[in-house]
């Protein structure tokens, strides 16, 4: 059974890989039908996730999200969907190419870490926990497509103030449509991220008695909060949009994948991101 479900993740892997290139290869050539396939192998490749996720929480009768392969599997299948709902209500451009890269990329990630089935401990088993996770993971997918908007924003931006309309301003949105995918993607995220935190703390004092604990990972999820409930006073008070937006979202994402790198990853998921 192990087995299979990593044969499972191998496909899974293969087919984001796929889904990435054929992004790439629209993106160079802007043909409408392969922009359909891409789309279709997209979807595809979400299905084939939540499958993988499904597979390892019957086998586990747990929720996968206790080590850094599965969280990093469950960040890449909600970057996923995010974008396909994103996509369902606002038309961006060649947004899918830079998504499919990321999700690619992070799957890529997930497959150095080690995969192998471990019993899960009962600490681990209660509701608070799984819900915490999502809730967070879910808001990092979000700040994931407004780190993809803010690359293609600064992309957009160079070439606009170069006045040489080139490669990229016929393929990439208008600077007013990424600036609004950054407000979107922030504000969702920031809803999510908070709910996370306060799942968290809940868990944490129904596992150890305290609503929390000044350990690596909890200081980390408060400052990638602070950070981002720092973006949103700029962007939503003090009036930041655009370049300065751009580069935020990109800062902002940066601190989440060092948070990922250097401090889920060297000690497990026991406690994800930050609670």
């Amino acid at each position: 059974m192990e087995r299979m479900i990593g044969s499972l993740f191998d496909g899974v892997l293969a087919l984001a890989v796929l889904t990435a290139l054929v992004y790439l290869i629209f993106f160079i050539r802007q043909n409408s039908g392969l922009r359909h396939v891409a789309r279709m192998l997209m979807m595809l490749s979400g299905v084939a996730q939540l499958l993988y996720i499904f597979a390892r929480f019957s086998h586990l009768a747990a929720a996968p999200l206790t080590n850094p392969h599965e969280a990093i599997v469950f960040f890449a299948c909600a970057a996923t969907w995010a974008y396909l709902t994103f996509r369902w209500r606002y038309k961006v451009r060649n947004f899918g190419a830079f998504v499919s890269a990321l999700v690619a990329l992070l799957l890529a990630a997930a497959a150095t870490f080690s995969s192998t089935f471990t019993p899960t401990p009962a600490i681990l088993k209660g509701l608070w926990l799984p819900v915490h996770a999502g809730l967070s993971l879910a808001a990092y997918s979000f700040f994931s497509l407004a780190f993809c908007g803010g690359l293609m924003y600064l992309l957009q931006e160079r070439e606009l103030k170069s006045k040489r309309f080139g490669y990229f301003f016929s393929r990439l949105p208008s600077l007013d449509a990424l600036d609004q995918l950054n407000s979107h993607c922030l504000a969702t995220g920031f809803i999510l991220l908070t709910m996370g935190i306060v799942s968290g703390s809940l868990w944490l004092w129904q596992a150890y008695g305290s609503y929390w604990l000044w350990g690596e990972k909890e200081v980390c999820s408060l400052f990638i909060w602070l950070v981002y409930l720092a973006q949103l006073h700029q962007r939503f008070t003090v009036g930041w949009r655009g370049r300065r937006a751009a580069l935020m979202a990109i800062f902002a994402f940066a601190i989440i994948a060092l948070t990922l790198l250097f401090v889920v990853a060297p000690h497990g998921g026991t406690r994800i991101h930050g609670n």
